[in-house]
């Protein structure tokens, strides 16, 4: 019965980190991580930052997500973010969801 307890906390666990784990593993395979990092200033800002900064914004994710594909400039210092073509609609909201889910 332990055993079973265990197994099945250990997949409810692997199933409750999966989307932030495969999250991040889209940032990484877009080169995302290239400038941003989760926690700290890279080039651009962090992750966490991000989220901070936008918290509480119904709109946030939607003007993330078309920064992320457009790119932008002077709202994080004078280093603009290019656009990013090989990110498409979904991934680039996808990122966005992520991105201001992280606390």
């Amino acid at each position: 019965m332990k055993k079973l307890l265990a197994i099945t906390l250990t997949a409810l666990a692997a199933i409750a980190s999966t989307p932030a784990m495969a999250d991040l593993k889209l940032a990484t395979d877009k080169n995302c991580m290239t400038c941003h990092s989760v926690d700290k200033k890279v080039v651009g800002p962090g992750y966490k930052d991000i989220a901070a900064k936008y918290a509480g914004q119904k709109d946030a994710i939607d003007m993330l997500a078309g920064k992320i594909q457009k790119g932008g400039a002077g709202i994080w210092g004078p280093i603009p973010m290019p656009a990013n073509a090989q990110v498409n609609a979904a991934e680039s909201k996808t990122l966005a969801t992520w991105v201001m889910s992280l606390k």
